[in-house]
């Protein structure tokens, strides 16, 4: 019989930071209509015309420090690969493979590479835990489109979300080991923002606000990006025997006010006025570290914090390719 095949797939990174790599970047990733959420043409005007060009050069500066930061390499892909290879060597039950979303190794490679070995089963797992139709829910269908043309289509199963299985949130736990929560005045749990406007998209009336998603998750509000960071928060807390009043989620690298709040960077500013000083930050919607935690957690947001007054910003690595997540991952595709 043969083997199952198992495909990890990230977002993506620019080929290098070279201004037209990481312009190609962008561009394929913010034509996506479930990126960026509007009508083609518009979407293309705004992409091609007006973000790309601009954005290019001030965000090629940004991965070209990345990249030094990270010895020449991107992180993101170097995690992803090192992973691969290390759940590979880990365990024999599936052939496991990466590819990226948005440029290199592309997805339709992955698959060419997988049809060679007529695998039994094709499982898929986007390595973003939370739900959101940006993130697993593109990958879903840039995948299927690929694999629908085939004329051998495997039994397939996709996993969309698994921020509350017990090795998710142990894998963080064991990413911690090194930082007491007791030297800090706070904890952050900082996730990727999203547009209010594609959160209340899950909802039959278009609306997230009154779903309680702050404290619990329902049958209602389970595919919620929203609720589902709030959860995961609150299962590394009591893991961590982290008090509600020490930690408080917020949401990152948005592009306009009109996305989920708090916002990162204006609660990290206003902490030392509260007599905040010392931080800890987690970033459990990255399981890579890449430029959203090494530059802008780990430089950007540790840079305003102390000139706010704060003293000590401290980030939790990423679970990139510890043993724990790789167990994680064995765990998660086996029993889910």
């Amino acid at each position: 019989m043969n083997k199952p095949a198992l495909l990890l797939i990230n977002l993506g990174t620019p080929n290098s930071p070279s201004y037209l790599d990481v312009f190609k970047y962008l561009r394929e990733f913010l034509m996506d209509g479930r990126v960026i959420d509007i009508p083609s043409f518009f979407r293309f005007i705004l992409v091609t015309l007006i973000i790309c060009p601009i954005r290019s050069f001030a965000s090629s500066k940004i991965y070209k420090e990345l990249w030094d930061l990270s010895g020449g390499v991107s992180p993101l892909l170097k995690n992803t690969e090192e992973l691969t290879n290390k759940l590979n060597s880990k365990q024999n039950k599936y052939d496991v493979h990466f590819a990226m979303r948005y440029q290199k190794p592309s997805i339709k490679k992955a698959l060419e590479i997988i049809k060679k070995s007529n695998p039994s089963e094709l499982v898929v797992l986007p390595l973003f835990p939370h739900y959101a139709s940006a993130t697993s829910g593109s990958v879903f269908e840039d995948l299927t489109k690929k694999i629908s043309k085939e004329w051998v289509i495997p039994s397939f199963r996709y996993i969309s979300q698994y921020y509350d299985h017990p090795s998710f949130i142990n894998a963080w736990i064991d990413a911690a080991r090194n930082y007491n929560h007791q030297n800090y005045d706070k904890v952050i749990f900082s996730y990727h923002g999203l547009p209010n406007s594609q959160v209340n998209k899950v909802y039959d009336d278009n609306l997230c606000d009154g779903k309680n998603c702050e404290h619990e998750v329902n049958a209602e509000n389970y595919y919620c990006y929203k609720s589902a960071v709030y959860e995961t928060s609150k299962l590394i807390a009591e893991k961590l025997s982290l008090p509600s009043d020490k930690y408080e989620v917020t949401f990152q690298s948005r592009l306009t006010n009109n996305w989920l709040e708090p916002f990162s960077d204006e609660v990290l500013k206003g902490y030392p006025e509260q007599g905040i000083k010392r931080v800890l930050v987690f970033s459990p919607a990255f399981t890579a570290d890449c430029l959203e935690t090494v530059i802008e957690i780990g430089a950007e947001y540790k840079e305003l914090f102390i000139d706010a007054g704060g003293q000590t910003l401290d980030y939790v690595p990423s679970l990139n390719f510890s043993d724990a997540w790789v167990k994680a991952i064995i765990d998660i595709v086996d029993k889910k």
